[in-house]
C-alpha cells in the first residue's frame, strides 16, 4: 500500500545548533522545539493527536508517555523511534502510515538532544554495558566510535574504486559553503577550501578532521498532517515516497562496504512516489562523514557505483549550484545535535519545498530526495518529498 499523498509536513520548529546546552534537559528542549513546530503549522495545541519520539537520557522507559505528559497532551497513536541518524525520516512515514490507518490525523515529530561539558558514556561505553558481540570481540582491539567505522568504509572504498582525497573534501566545502547562508548554522560565517580540508589533522586515515561532524546540542521538531488539513495551510511538503531497509549493526557483520542498504531504500520511495532520480531538486542526505555522501549519491541513483568522486567533482553541490545538497550545511557544517541531526536533512528539505529556506532557496524546487543513515551504513530510511499530493 502507497503512503503517496497521504500526510504532508506542514510545520518546523528547529533549534539553533551550540556546542553547549548546559542547565538544559531533552524534555525541555523537546517543549521549546514543538511549540515552534505547532506556531509554524499555525494549528492549535490540542489538536496533535499522535506522537512520535526517539530516546533520550532523562526517562529510560515509557518515553512516548513522558513526552506526552510534559507537553499536556493526549494522544490516539505514540510511536517511539530507533534507527540512529536515520530516525528522523522514520518517523516521517510512521507518521503518515499511522494517518492512513486513521489512528490519527495531526502528529508531533519531535527530538533534542542536550550536550553538556561533563563526557557521557559513548558508544562503546553502551555497547559495554549491553554485553554485545561486538562488545566482546571488536572493542578490546580498538574498533569501537563511529570514526574508526567511517575510515574503514572510506578505505575500502579507495581501494575498490578510484576516489582522491580532494574529491572528498569538496563535499565538505560544498556543504560549508551552504551554511554561509544559513544565519542558523554552526560555522556560519566560517568559509573553507579545499586545501583546509586536506591541511585539517588527520583523525583516521583517510578522513581529516572537517570531513567529520562536530557534536554539539539542539533540537527538531515536525507538525504531520493528513493531507486535507495540509490543503487548507498553503504550502506543505506531501510525503511522495518512502523506504526502509536494515542490514546489520557491527561492521564485522556489514554485507559489503561499499553498497549500502541505502539502495533498495531508494528504490522503494522512488518506485511507490513515481518519480525519477532526473526530477529531484534536492538531496538532503545525511552527512556524518563525506564518504557517506558519496556513498548516499551512488547508492541513492544519482550516480553509478564508483563514480561519486568524479560526480562531485563536476557538479556543484551548493544551493545556487546544478546538484544541490544538503543547503542548509548539513551536518558536517549545519552541526550534528544527536539524533536532531539527521531530523535537520528532513527540515531542511521540507523548508525548500515550502518556499521557506530564505537566502539559500532553490528556485523552483518541488521534488526533493531524503536519506537518513544510522549506524555504520546499518539503517537507512530514504524520503521524496514533493510541493503537492
Amino acid at each position: 500500500m502507497s503512503l503517496r499523498g497521504v500526510a504532508a509536513i506542514t510545520g518546523i520548529g528547529e533549534l539553533k545548533p551550540v556546542r553547549q546546552t548546559e542547565g538544559r534537559t531533552a524534555l525541555d528542549m523537546i517543549a521549546e522545539v514543538a511549540r515552534l513546530a505547532a506556531a509554524d503549522a499555525a494549528i492549535d495545541w490540542r489538536e496533535i493527536d499522535g506522537l512520535v519520539v526517539d530516546p533520550f537520557n532523562d526517562t529510560p522507559l515509557v518515553i512516548p508517555s513522558s513526552v506526552a505528559e510534559y507537553l499536556g497532551l493526549e494522544v490516539t497513536f505514540a510511536e517511539l523511534v530507533d534507527l540512529g541518524g536515520a530516525t528522523g525520516a522514520g518517523m516521517v512515514w510512521r507518521a503518515a502510515a499511522a494517518i492512513q490507518a486513521g489512528l490519527c490525523e495531526t502528529v508531533l515529530c519531535v527530538s533534542a538532544t542536550p550536550r553538556e561539558r561533563r563526557g557521557g558514556m559513548g558508544w562503546a561505553g553502551n555497547a559495554r554495558a549491553w554485553r554485545t558481540p561486538d562488545a566482546e570481540f571488536e572493542f578490546p582491539y580498538g574498533a569501537l566510535g563511529a570514526n574508526f567505522g567511517y575510515a574503514i568504509i572510506a578505505q575500502r572504498y579507495m581501494h575498490e574504486y578510484s576516489l582522491t582525497d580532494a574529491q572528498r573534501a569538496k563535499v565538505a566545502v560544498d556543504q560549508r559553503a551552504n551554511a554561509q547562508a544559513n544565519p542558523n548554522a554552526i560555522f556560519y560565517g566560517e568559509p573553507i577550501t579545499i586545501d583546509d580540508v586536506l591541511s585539517s589533522d588527520l583523525i583516521l586515515d583517510p578522513l581529516h578532521k572537517l570531513e567529520i561532524v562536530m557534536p554539539c546540542g539542539g533540537g527538531a521538531a515536525l507538525i504531520v498532517q493528513s493531507a486535507a488539513r495540509a490543503k487548507q495551510r498553503g504550502p506543505a511538503a506531501y510525503l511522495l515516497g518512502a523506504g526502509e531497509h536494515l542490514t546489520h549493526k557491527s561492521l564485522a557483520y556489514a554485507p559489503s562496504l561499499t553498497n549500502s542498504a541505502i539502495k533498495r531504500a531508494a528504490d522503494k520511495a522512488f518506485e511507490t512516489a513515481g518519480v525519477s532520480r532526473a526530477d529531484i531538486k534536492l538531496a538532503s542526505v545525511y552527512d556524518c562523514y563525506t564518504i557517506s555522501v558519496l556513498l548516499t549519491l551512488e547508492d541513492a541513483g544519482f550516480c553509478a557505483k564508483g563514480e561519486a568522486g568524479a560526480f562531485v567533482e563536476s557538479h556543484d553541490l551548493t544551493w545556487k549550484g546544478d546538484f544541490p545538497v544538503n543547503t542548509h550545511g548539513g551536518q558536517l557544517s549545519f552541526g550534528q545535535a544527536g539524533l536532531a541531526g539527521g531530523m535537520s536533512h528532513v527540515t531542511e528539505a521540507a523548508r525548500q519545498i515550502m518556499g521557506a529556506a530564505g537566502a539559500r532557496q532553490i528556485a523552483g524546487c518541488d521534488l526533493a530526495y531524503v536519506n537518513g543513515n544510522g549506524g555504520f551504513m546499518s539503517e537507512q530510511v530514504s524520503l521524496v518529498l514533493g510541493s503537492s499530493a
